[in-house]
């Protein structure tokens, strides 16, 4: 069965800054095995067409796990491909455009770099938001990183599930969730390991000590 979006609490990015095309299918089977709960496409710069072949190239392997899989920037593509959700920024459109696009019913999360901008994606009817950048990061490098501080707030004036982001690795995972975290979203730190299965049943493990509501 497909996993709910509150079941979620490890996102993991297949980032084509890190993994290459060509190396994303053996990748997304290490991270599953490893324990990700959901796991985005990201693929910047990349023309339409060849994000949509490279969707349908890995949707399946995600979906035969009931892990979700979400497109970042395409709404379109997310629609067209059956995905489970797209995922879109705080400048890219609003989320009842994103739903417009996608033109079927999947999840629609949201980018936010305050709790304000949490609570308008909130607003806006977004199923779940992404928070951050909490550190500095290449993923990132045009934005100031947020830290920690608002992390509990941002969980308990959201209904929706918030997913922390931005630098967020095993090692600092710990002072992630003392913060308050629930959910996380972690990239380089996967995607760059040795052995990325082990990598994730780390963060899985740690995750599994913090309470996911309350």
């Amino acid at each position: 069965m497909m996993r709910t979006l509150d079941q979620c609490r490890l996102y993991g990015i297949l980032d084509t800054g890190y993994c290459a095309p060509a190396d994303m299918g053996p990748m997304l089977e290490k991270m599953i095995a490893g324990g990700v709960d959901i796991v985005q496409l990201r693929a910047k710069g990349m023309a339409p067409d060849r994000v949509a072949e490279l969707t349908r190239e890995l949707h399946p392997i995600s979906r035969a796990a009931g892990v979700p899989f979400i497109l970042n920037d395409h709404p379109s593509l997310a629609g067209e491909t059956g995905v489970e959700g797209a995922h879109v920024g705080v400048e890219d459109m609003s989320v009842a455009e994103a739903r417009r696009l996608a033109g079927r019913a999947c999840w629609i999360g949201k980018s936010s770099h305050s709790i304000a901008q949490a609570l308008e994606g909130e607003e806006q009817g977004a199923d779940y938001l992404g928070f951050g950048p909490l550190f500095p990061t290449p993923t990132k490098p045009d934005y100031i990183a947020i830290g920690l501080a608002d992390i509990r707030e941002v969980n308990e004036r959201i209904a929706v599930p918030v997913f922390c982001i931005g630098g967020i690795k095993s090692e600092n995972l710990p002072v992630v969730l003392a913060a308050g975290a629930r959910r996380v979203v972690v990239v380089s730190g996967i995607l760059v390991a040795a052995d990325p299965a082990a990598y994730v049943r780390d963060c899985v493990a740690q995750l599994g000590g913090s309470p996911i509501s309350g």
